[in-house]
């Protein structure tokens, strides 16, 4: 913290050391006080009162401020003594002697009188931009203020240790882990001129779609990637990084993006309406890649544009979208060396294209440079290619086995036959389409049949995804090798998330892939491979959502929720509608927890709209996930009759417990109507928990309990509220579902409140925060905050109120939550603060406004959680 380079790992004596400076007579209440909060943390206080040592004053604490992280100062009224000799009394002498990027917390305690030169060294503090200072008044108000201001310095240094070394992440600031902005491994070349032209185009403000246009392989998406990495000052609210290479549905572009901003969609308000509230008066860049196979869907994108008016989206796509708005830039290819130009090092270095082949030469064969002798052969590869990035960088991945020449010479003889075979393509298309066949023919046979099977993935996949699929396949034997191969090829990339090793294809190689095995014929023999794989992959993870292991299911199927969505639509596609529904429903707890219904529901219409055959149960599903969202955002009767229509389709294809499920969504949707029987839903309700629970699913009984309390809230019960929170939280602990028992704790912890057992509250809602923590719940942790807020409130904390308050308004309007207006409780409670103390309310408020997520949990959780909180925030 202080700067000084000590090991990265610290053995376990090795604590977070805090140096307390102060006066020692004066300030003794104080000093224990503060050595009490460091303790509390499990921090190391270093502090002159813990032993004697041989060793002069000044010399001592010149020595153990070397050996601190965190400088603690507290002052009173007393300057403190001036030893013989000397100019300034030990607590100056101190702070002066503390290193400038040490961390410091200085305390000013609230006094009728203090000495001058205490009052200028204190002028001096609060003109020092390294040190943060705040007043108080007793020993026990410090105590609480230096425990709360630790453990944030701890969460702020935390979140800092995960920054890339150059600085803060734009990459993941203020975006959802699906949007966050890829990370180049590579360097980018030749763009400086791009960057600079769109950039000013998006700093203007003018254009509410700036598209990147151009044939595949050009680096548009790098381009997109390089423009969002710089743009957090234009756009200070978030930039967001959307791929859409494996959305096909144009119907999915709403979906996707709301995803991409963190939104859920578990059905309760229409995905416009929620996109709305979470862009509402933020200037952010919204980066659609790859938006030319969903290009019909562009109109959808001018609806936006009032949804959110101060958000701008950066396209890329290889055909001009034409709609209100739109400002196309030309991305153009690399300079190449002009004809007859001599074929000269110096030549070579002023050509952008050899610029970039000389990097991923180099990349791939340490010790690779341009030189005289294979200049020429650098800018003939280069002029072949076009300047086009893709194919130069497949190019250069060759010299691990020919050098520049022979690559050369095999271009002109490979390049034109295979361009010629494709000429309804347009000339870049063309060379692009050929350099991978180029590439491609170098593979062994079965390195090549193991690219194009390669093609059913979507995204990411893992190796034993791979392995799985290539049973009987001419490669099974090498996969290990023909991975290598594809790899070293550079037309598979591979990465590592979360210690797993995942692999990945580039839109255009995927392209490529697929439509190979169309020509051969067993496109839909992979895609039922691949539909196996993961179908066997659900059945397998699915039942662990109920219980103990959901965290770990969770984090599972989100590493493969792209080809979990790519296996629904392969089976759709090649009509094995009955597997199709297997899975969504296999699924549903995972949607339901996600937030992920509108892709569910898109393909659910498509496999009720084939005229093929289904099963009762497939049929049952698909109405089901279709009525779910006008359950919530068009009640009617009709939907209550098509949940019961589903509640009997189930129960006839002797699934009682789908059955049990969907009759208790029919009691929700009586809830939801405009006149509702609520003792009509209420005894439905209470049917579906006892037919829950005659089956055994412990999850949709507790989820039912839930509504049941909240049935009983609103008819003014409390009691009856409460006791069946209580339930609900009690068989989710004893199951292991985080998820219930977050929303059944939340609505637990409000009831509590609102009868004054605020410990208990306050027990509540921090495990609540943490559960929402290791779900990754933005929502649940927008509800924890809030909860702990109105704890703040009661106590009379009012800053405090104020700053959680804030911070949980922040994440609601970030994800668009909307909340009936009869559970938010903590807002009483923060009004009661507001009459009483408004104006430290409204500081709170200012700062809580201004926290990241990180740093309003540790403003939040006591000390002793801050560990467990961490850790679960470093998985984010």
């Amino acid at each position: 913290m202080t700067g000084v380079i000590r090991p990265v790992i610290r053995t376990p004596d090795q604590r977070i050391r805090v140096f307390v400076s102060s006066t020692l007579r004066e300030l003794v209440d104080e000093r224990r006080a503060a050595r009490s909060a460091i303790e509390r943390l499990h921090l190391a206080p270093v502090m002159f009162e813990l032993g004697a040592r041989p060793h002069p004053p000044r010399e001592l604490y010149r020595s153990y401020l070397e050996q601190s992280d965190v400088f603690v100062g507290i002052y009173g009224a007393s300057y403190g003594w001036v030893a013989p000799d000397e100019e300034v009394s030990g607590l100056e002498d101190e702070y002066n002697l503390a290193p400038r990027d040490m961390p410091k917390l200085i305390y000013i305690k609230a006094t009728d009188h203090r000495d001058e030169r205490l009052t200028e060294l204190i002028a001096r503090i609060q003109a020092d931009d390294t040190a943060a200072y705040l007043p108080f008044t007793a020993a026990d108000e410090l105590e609480s203020r230096v425990a709360a201001d630790l453990a944030t310095l701890l969460a702020e240094r935390f979140d800092e240790s995960r920054r890339t070394p150059e600085g803060d992440d734009p990459a993941a600031a203020g975006a959802s882990p699906a949007a966050r902005i890829p990370v180049p491994y590579t360097t980018t070349i030749g763009r400086e001129d791009d960057l600079a032209a769109v950039r000013e185009m998006l700093a203007r403000g003018h254009d509410r779609v700036v598209s990147l246009i151009g044939p595949g392989g050009i680096g548009k998406s790098r381009l997109a990637i390089e423009l969002a990495l710089g743009a957090r000052d234009l756009f200070p609210d978030g930039v967001y990084f959307v791929a859409l290479e494996n959305v096909l549905e144009p119907a999915l572009l709403i979906p996707t993006i709301a995803y991409g901003l963190g939104i859920r969609d578990n059905g309760e308000a229409a995905l416009e309406g929620r996109i709305a509230r979470a862009l509402e008066d933020r200037r952010v860049l919204i980066v659609l890649d790859n938006f030319e196979q969903i290009v019909d869907a562009a109109p959808l994108l001018v609806r936006l544009y009032d949804l959110a008016p101060q958000a701008t989206f950066l396209v890329t796509s290889r055909i001009v979208l034409r709609i209100r708005g739109e400002r196309v830039y030309d991305v153009r290819a690399l300079t190449t060396p002009a004809d007859g130009a001599p074929a000269t090092r110096e030549r070579a270095g002023m050509s952008t294209a050899c610029a970039l082949f000389a990097d991923r030469a180099l990349a791939a064969k340490p010790g690779f440079a341009l030189t005289e002798d294979n200049a020429g052969a650098v800018m003939d590869i280069c002029r072949r290619l076009e300047g086009l990035p893709l194919a130069i960088e497949l190019a250069a991945a060759k010299v691990r086995m020919l050098s520049p020449q022979a690559i050369a010479e095999r271009l002109s003889r490979a390049l034109p036959l295979l361009t010629a075979a494709v000429r309804d393509m347009p000339e870049r298309h063309r060379t692009m389409r050929a350099t991978l066949e180029w590439s491609v023919s170098l593979l062994t046979p079965a390195h090549r049949a193991l690219l194009e099977d390669l093609g059913v993935f979507a995204e990411r996949f893992t190796f034993e995804a791979v392995e799985a699929i290539g049973a009987g396949r001419d490669w099974e034997a090498e996969v290990i090798d023909g991975l290598a191969a594809l790899v070293d090829s550079s037309l598979v990339t591979q990465t590592d998330i979360d210690g797993r090793s995942v692999l990945s294809l580039l839109a255009i190689v995927r392209e490529y892939a697929i439509d190979r095995l169309k020509e051969r014929g067993e496109a839909d023999l992979m895609r039922a491979a691949h539909a196996d794989y993961h179908l066997a992959l659900v059945r397998r993870i699915a039942p662990e959502l109920r219980g103990p292991g959901q965290e770990a299911a969770l984090a599972e199927l989100g590493l493969q929720l792209a080809n979990l969505r790519a296996a629904v639509r392969h089976l759709v596609y090649i009509d094995r509608l009955d597997d199709a529904g297997d899975l969504a429903w296999a699924l549903l707890i995972y949607w339901w927890i996600m937030g992920l219904f509108a892709g569910v529901r898109v393909w659910m219409l498509e496999l009720l709209g084939k005229d093929k055959p289904m099963t009762q149960h497939t049929r049952a599903v698909a109405w089901f996930y279709a009525l779910w969202g006008e359950l919530w955002q068009r009640p009617a009767q009709e939907v209550v009759a098509g949940l019961g229509e589903v509640a009997r389709l189930f129960g006839e294809a002797g699934d009682e417990d789908a059955a049990a499920m969907a009759f208790a969504a029919r009691a929700t949707a009586r809830v939801q109507l405009p006149d509702p029987d609520i003792d009509l839903a209420e005894r439905e309700l209470n049917e579906a928990v006892e037919r829950l629970h005659a089956v055994g699913n412990a999850w949709g009984e507790a989820i039912t309990r839930v509504s049941l309390g909240r049935v009983a809230w609103l008819r003014g019960s409390r009691e009856d509220a409460l006791a069946h929170f209580e339930r609900a939280s009690a068989i989710a602990d004893a199951g292991g579902d985080l998820f219930t028992r977050s929303i059944a704790g939340n609505q637990k912890g409000r009831l509590l409140m609102v009868g004054g057992a605020v410990d208990e509250a306050e027990a509540v809602f921090v495990r609540t925060l943490l559960d929402s923590l290791r779900l990754h719940h933005e929502e649940g942790v927008a509800y924890g905050l809030e909860g702990l807020c109105a704890v703040a409130a009661a106590r009379g904390d009012a800053r405090r109120a104020g700053e959680l308050s804030a911070a949980a308004t922040t994440i609601r309007h970030r994800v668009g939550v909307f909340d009936v207006e009869a559970f938010t409780v903590h807002a009483l409670s923060l009004d009661a603060a507001r009459a009483k103390a408004p104006a430290l309310v409204a500081e709170g408020e200012a700062s809580g406004a201004e926290l990241t997520l990180t740093e309003a949990v540790a403003r939040a959780l006591p000390p002793r959680e801050l560990a467990t909180a961490q850790e679960q925030l470093a998985r984010w």
